[in-house]
């Protein structure tokens, strides 16, 4: 049997049977253009300039996350029978489910306001993208099959809990391999328990009593990652510069005043607001946005030639923390008074400063108007039991992690901290 081998960091051996029909069409999803387009966005943006060891891509992680899937459903085979044919198509959703990401990530998105998730849509569907031919070979109903199951109005399913629920295939990977890569050593977990403990009850994906510690483990270790890494005072001063660089940008596009990339290229027709063919989106990436950044700094625009070299060299705006602020009318207050100084002392406070305040939610208590927001736990009798009932950690877990920073030029930020004592 022919057989391909991708060694993982975090999975080690990602093997494809190419006589298997689903190991087939996994194998030519991952050799078409758009695909091998996340090999050039990176996982986590601008976090290299906090931990230098991540440089990981979205290619990698969309590999991890479709291995996770396979891995969860053969634990699900051992408890019940699995649709093969609901199988390929999960396996397939997991592996596509970033196929939309534009550079850097999340950042793009926020500014240009194409959501990676629409994007994905759009490319599984275009009959001229390699994606949706490969799908249509295999099953000329599969794009739309594969559309859905990664729409956020997908009927709740136990294949659509391993795509996107508290217990997904993507948090699990994304959570041990930006570990991995950043030395964090925060949010390692025991995904082989976890795993393990799997199983399905009324259609849905659950845990067995027996895993209860390793969600528990898991549950940390995402708070940890939020706190300690996507939150990272660096990260998101490096996010926000990258968000105003690429804001001032678009303006000066709108203006007809930037002289580089032309008008014909992607980046400028996504500052412009243009929709992108499926071949000019698969041209925008990493590279294209940093060729950019580069240009940008010779440009005749300061402030945008001050933003880009910034990024570049790693001369980020500097972060006051207001997080001990508990009172809103206060915290506001102080914001307002360092704007005030940075303005006094010469500042513009559009784009030397910015106010951050980056929030999430650990574990998320069961709402009955969100079907799947809960963690199920089946005890031996068989009966269901919310998560929330059976671990004490869930009441921290519950509550919001939120930040609250000031980020400041750095000729600037004296003026601002004393604004603020």
């Amino acid at each position: 049997m022919r057989e391909k081998i991708i060694r993982d960091p975090v999975h080690d051996v990602i093997a494809f049977r190419l006589e298997d029909p689903t190991d087939a069409l996994l194998f030519k999803l991952i050799n078409t253009q758009e695909f091998q387009r996340l090999r050039r966005i990176r996982q986590l943006g601008m976090a290299s300039l906090a931990y230098p060891g991540a440089d990981h891509s979205r290619y990698s992680h969309s590999l991890g996350v479709m291995q996770t899937a396979r891995l969860i459903l053969k634990q699900l085979d051992r408890e019940t029978k699995i649709d093969p044919a609901q199988s390929t198509l999960c396996l397939t959703a997991a592996l596509l489910h970033d196929i939309g990401h534009g550079p850097f990530s999340h950042v793009f998105e926020r500014v240009s306001g194409a959501g990676h998730e629409a994007l994905s849509q759009s490319i599984i569907h275009d009959p001229t993208s390699d994606v949706h031919q490969a799908l249509s070979q295999h099953d000329p109903s599969f794009p739309q099959k594969v559309g859905d199951l990664l729409s956020s109005g997908a009927k709740p399913s136990v294949y659509r809990d391993i795509i996107s629920s508290q217990l997904d295939a993507d948090r699990f990977d994304y959570l041990l391999r930006d570990n991995l890569h950043t030395g964090s050593r925060y949010g390692d977990f025991d995904l082989s328990w976890l795993l393990h403990a799997l199983t399905v009850a009324d259609n849905r994906l659950a845990v067995t009593s027996k895993g209860v510690s390793a969600v528990e483990a898991y549950l940390q270790s995402r708070y940890h990652m939020y706190r300690n890494v996507y939150f990272h005072k660096v990260v998101r001063a490096a996010e926000g510069m990258l968000k105003l660089a690429i804001q001032r940008a678009a303006r000066l596009a709108v203006q007809d005043r930037l002289s580089w990339p032309s008008r014909d290229e992607p980046v400028h027709k996504t500052l412009l607001g243009q929709r992108l063919s499926t071949q000019e989106f698969t041209d925008l990436d990493d590279v294209s946005l940093q060729q950019c950044l580069k240009q940008w700094t010779r440009g005749e625009d300061p402030v945008l030639a001050r933003l880009c070299h910034g990024l570049l060299y790693r001369k980020l705006f500097k972060t006051l923390d207001l997080s001990q602020i508990k009172d809103p009318k206060q915290a506001q207050s102080k914001v307002e008074a360092a704007r005030a100084a940075v303005i006094s002392a010469g500042g513009d406070p559009t784009y030397d400063f910015f106010y951050d305040e980056p929030a999430d939610t650990p574990y998320e208590i069961y709402d009955p108007r969100a079907p799947g927001s809960e963690i199920w736990v089946v005890n031996p009798q068989g009966n269901l039991t919310s998560f929330a009932e059976i671990s004490p950690l869930t009441e921290a877990l519950s509550k919001q992690l939120m930040f609250h920073r000031l980020h400041v030029a750095d000729p600037y930020r004296t003026a601002a901290q004393a604004a603020i004592v």
